[in-house]
């Protein structure tokens, strides 16, 4: 069983924005794959389709097995944690602990089970030793991480995340990556950031114009230079993919 199975999936918004045009993609249990693509590109369309935010117009996309539709969403929530570029988008409690509670919670957990899955998240993350501080006081890396933390709390079998790198200094970028890393999740990163995919996903996809134009190992996918390109994907001057170890 594959933890996603993406066939066929179409989606056109209200204005008659072709979002995404017979997309097919399949995601192995422990796999960590990039979402590469340019601005318009139908990369966040596809990672809200990942938990049920939007459903499928054309096509299906699945969950270990099950299809996202009216009557698994509320299940498929809870398999599949999204993280948002924006970590205020899923902050906003008076303390970190309680934000990284509230999912756990609101399922009905036991207090102690809520407890246990706080102080895991949290260690998971790094973040143990701001539990009581309110997440407004926070760097942007630790509320990512934070944030990242709340998701981890309900014990998702795939970890989507939007844009993790962005606006982050050097040290943050490190610090969620090691985060990443060390975590044993099927994930599936949306971004353009070109060197983090090559530094946490070996498989990388390039979507384009709603298309999944480009798939396989990141490494062999950034020394295309043609392919990216065509795409209005860059590296950064000077950023050699050649010379660089895909994990």
């Amino acid at each position: 069983m594959t933890a996603v199975e993406v066939s066929g999936l179409g989606y056109t918004y209200p204005d008659g924005t072709v979002a995404l045009q017979g997309v097919d993609l399949t995601v192995a249990h422990g796999e960590r794959v990039a979402v590469l693509g340019p601005n318009g590109a139908g990369k966040t369309t596809l990672m809200l389709h990942l938990n049920g935010l939007i459903q499928a117009q054309v096509g299906r996309v699945a969950i270990e097995g099950t299809e996202v539709d009216d009557q698994s969403v509320r299940a498929i929530r809870h398999r599949v944690g999204l993280v948002f570029q924006d970590p205020d988008d899923q902050l906003f409690m008076p303390s970190v602990r309680d934000d990284v509670a509230f999912g756990p919670a609101n399922a009905g957990l036991s207090p102690d089970e809520v407890a246990r899955r706080v102080e895991g998240a949290l260690g998971l993350v790094g973040m143990a030793d701001v539990a009581d501080r309110p997440p407004h006081h926070l760097s942007l890396g630790q509320r990512r991480r934070v944030a990242i933390a709340t998701v981890l709390a309900m014990d998702p079998a795939v970890l989507v995340l939007d844009e993790p790198s962005s606006n982050l200094d050097p040290a943050a970028r490190r610090e969620v990556a090691d985060t990443l890393l060390g975590l044993n999740r099927t994930t599936v990163m949306v971004t353009h950031d070109l060197p983090y995919a090559l530094q946490l996903c070996p498989r990388s996809v390039i979507l384009s114009a709603g298309r999944i134009v480009a798939d396989g190992p990141t490494a062999d996918i950034l020394v295309d230079s043609d392919l990216l390109a065509q795409h209005r994907l860059e590296l950064p001057h000077g950023f050699d993919p050649a010379s660089v170890s895909g994990r």
